[in-house]
């Protein structure tokens, strides 16, 4: 399994490391972080979680070649947030690229560009057409990345019995993009 590693100024997207479970367990248990990621919200305390939520996105790797990445601070290499791609064979809407950033780094564009480089990656090496993120009720700071990255509303999706806003973007709408830039 070859998970590439995307560089940017202020951190890495790469694989996710053993090590990595204590950053995560403590990303995964601040309630702010987690409001909007689980339908009950609830944050997840337990390193087992961690382990667990990393092992699932390395086998997503396996199994698909794409998956989510470790975001890193690139001067520490201390895990900062997790993002990337996430289509399971059920229940899903399509191929989800999302974002979760440390709660001391909201609102200072981490999001953006760690969603922007996913998307360029995604629609540079995927064969797909359209690239979405669903998004539930009320996770604004959320909708603002995801229309800064290109996407737009689309339709809702049931997702565990929970009705989340699909933002999407095309191949051709991401080339257009890239064209004015």
């Amino acid at each position: 399994m070859n998970i590439p590693t995307l560089t940017a100024d202020r951190f890495v997207l790469r694989a996710f490391r053993e090590s990595d479970v204590p950053a995560l367990t403590a990303l995964h248990s601040d309630p702010e972080v987690m409001r909007y990621l689980r339908a009950d919200g609830a944050p997840e305390t337990r390193p087992r979680q961690a382990w667990d939520y990393l092992a699932i996105m390395m086998g997503h790797w396996t199994l698909k070649g794409y998956g989510k990445w470790a975001m890193a601070d690139r001067a520490t290499d201390e895990l900062i947030g997790r993002v990337g791609y996430f289509h399971p064979p059920y229940e899903w809407p399509g191929l989800e690229l999302g974002w979760t950033i440390a709660r001391r780094l909201w609102g200072k564009g981490y999001a953006t560009e760690a969603a922007q480089l996913a998307l360029d990656w995604g629609f540079e090496n995927l064969d797909v057409d359209e690239i979405i993120s669903a998004i539930i009720p009320g996770n604004d700071a959320s909708v603002r990345v995801a229309e800064r990255i290109g996407e737009r509303y689309a339709r809702d999706a049931e997702m565990h019995g929970v009705t989340c806003r699909v933002y999407a973007i095309t191949r051709d709408e991401w080339h257009a993009r890239r064209a004015r830039t």
